[in-house]
């Protein structure tokens, strides 16, 4: 007869089975971790709202988390007792709420920004330069494929982005005689990857 399965692997398997980014399964897992360990191990099937609402206000006052932690946090709890408990989470909670921040987001100005891709060299810089040029978030670009890619339209199409949606967004023309020749070396270095495997199986 099989057991339970552990209450973190029920929450991945409901994460993967709704398709949740990979990000967002680390972070839920990280704050059900944190909400446990707050309440001394207690199982969380056994807390509720009064509970959620403790942690929040704890967030906020001891550990002074900005608004979009604090909600971070509350939209893993939620998670955990709507959709593994099955419970009810309408709770109306009355934890102390973060306050927002007001700051002015530091930004390269073009001269910076081209001193540091001056500094990067081969494959980094032409990351640095998609990332650069067409906007994307580290993660978007490292994430590329080549079917993303439309240089007809001179276009890329970045896939589950924030909020599991996708977009388009320019390739810059400056890249796009870069940017062919890069995936048309990798292509070739594959191809030729194959063909040592292939001669190595033959012959080894």
């Amino acid at each position: 007869m099989s057991s339970q399965p552990k209450l973190l692997d029920q929450v991945r398997d409901v994460l993967r089975l709704r398709h949740y980014a990979y990000e967002t399964e680390k972070s839920y897992i990280h704050w059900i971790k944190r909400f446990i360990h707050f309440h001394q191990m207690k199982p969380p099937r056994e807390m509720g709202a009064a509970e959620v609402e403790a942690f929040l206000t704890h967030l906020t006052v001891q550990k002074n988390v900005a608004p979009s932690t604090q909600n971070q946090a509350l939209s893993a709890l939620i998670f955990l007792y709507r959709e593994v408990y099955q419970r009810d989470t309408t709770w109306g909670l009355n934890a102390v709420r973060a306050k927002p921040t007001r700051y002015l987001p530091t930004v390269l100005t073009p001269d910076e920004a081209i001193s540091v891709l001056k500094h990067l060299s081969r494959v980094y810089q032409l990351i640095a330069k998609v990332l650069y040029g067409s906007g994307l978030r580290l993660s978007e670009g490292l994430e590329l494929r080549v079917k993303d890619i439309d240089f007809s339209q001179n276009q890329i199409t970045v896939r589950d982005a924030k909020g599991r949606e996708s977009r388009i967004t320019m390739l810059p023309v400056a890249l796009v005689e870069t940017l062919a020749q890069h995936l048309q070396s990798v292509k070739q270095l594959h191809q030729q990857d194959r063909a040592n495997a292939y001669v190595s199986l033959q012959f080894g």
